[in-house]
């Protein structure tokens, strides 16, 4: 696994959750509207560097427990160091989720922005709702792109000046069509769960709007800059050439990649550290709870 494409991307992700969520939010779902009030034993898939425990741990009461499992070693290591010394009882597994078969029963399954990347969604759906107990939570932290390409704006510049919405929709379903990873999931998980048999379904949205402002501390102002070209805005579109036979091989016109190269590098010629910028990524946060039969199976709508 020295080779898996997330062990290289530590410093991205740990740049770019900041973006997401305020923690006080965080707070009040544990508390106030999931109601995790007495320990629990919490599942990560596709854990990465464990950055859910990070969150949830210090909010949930003490006895619980959080176990995570990823396909990155270095992943993996990372969150055995973060954790280490903590009074957090944790547990890091090493292995490919979907490949994997899990024993133990759990409280909660959590994942984030893990279901995105996943060819069977639903299948591994199902495998999450197979970890829980009867009258378990599953919870998914999952982007809808396209919403959240909306939710940019660069003072001085038209919306459509920055981001081609139109086109890039009809690239995100053109990509899912053809590999089975849906960058959009998020808003379509509602929808899975209710036919895999899960109740109480709510679907919620992130909090967080980052203001980019040049009057603020500068320190901060540089912080929140690099996360958002970590995260790919304003980044640099590298060689034409490659650029555009990408965007082709995902179905793009010769025309339409043209344009998008184009908007991109003019993006990353304006887009600095002095500009006023607001930002919401807008991931969905969806919950559910299942009830299971005598055999231990999902209980079915009607």
């Amino acid at each position: 696994m020295g080779d898996y494409y997330w062990n290289s991307k530590i410093d991205y992700l740990s740049k770019t959750r900041s973006l997401y969520y305020n923690d006080d939010y965080l707070e009040f779902l544990v508390k106030c509207v999931w109601k995790i009030t007495s320990p629990v034993r919490i599942i990560d898939f596709g854990c990465g560097y464990g950055y859910l425990g990070t969150k949830f741990l210090p909010l949930i009461p003490e006895g619980s427990t959080y176990t995570g499992v990823d396909a990155g070693n270095k992943l993996i290591d990372h969150a055995k160091e973060l954790f280490a010394g903590t009074p957090f009882k944790t547990e890091f597994i090493l292995g490919d989720v979907q490949k994997m078969s899990f024993e133990q029963k759990y409280d909660i399954v959590v994942c984030h922005a893990f279901l995105l990347h996943v060819e069977n969604p639903k299948e591994t759906l199902q495998k999450m709702l197979s970890c829980l107990v009867d009258q378990g939570r599953i919870i998914c932290f999952e982007p809808h792109w396209i919403s959240a390409m909306a939710n940019y704006y660069l003072d001085g510049y038209n919306s459509s000046d920055v981001v081609q919405l139109g086109f890039l929709q009809e690239l995100f379903e053109r990509d899912s069509k053809r590999s089975g990873k849906d960058g959009n999931i998020g808003i379509k998980l509602p929808v899975y769960l209710s036919q895999l048999g899960v109740k109480q379904i709510e679907c919620r949205v992130s909090d967080k709007v980052n203001f980019l402002d040049p009057y603020s501390e500068h320190g901060k102002q540089d912080a929140l800059f690099n996360s958002l070209k970590e995260d790919g805005f304003g980044a640099e579109p590298g060689a034409e050439e490659r650029f555009i036979a990408n965007l082709v091989n995902r179905g793009a016109t010769c025309e339409e990649a043209l344009k998008e190269y184009r908007l991109e590098l003019f993006l990353s010629n304006i887009f600095q550290n002095d500009v006023f910028l607001t930002y919401a990524a807008n991931m969905k946060i969806t919950t559910g709870v299942i009830y299971q039969n005598k055999r231990g199976q999902p209980e079915q709508s009607g």
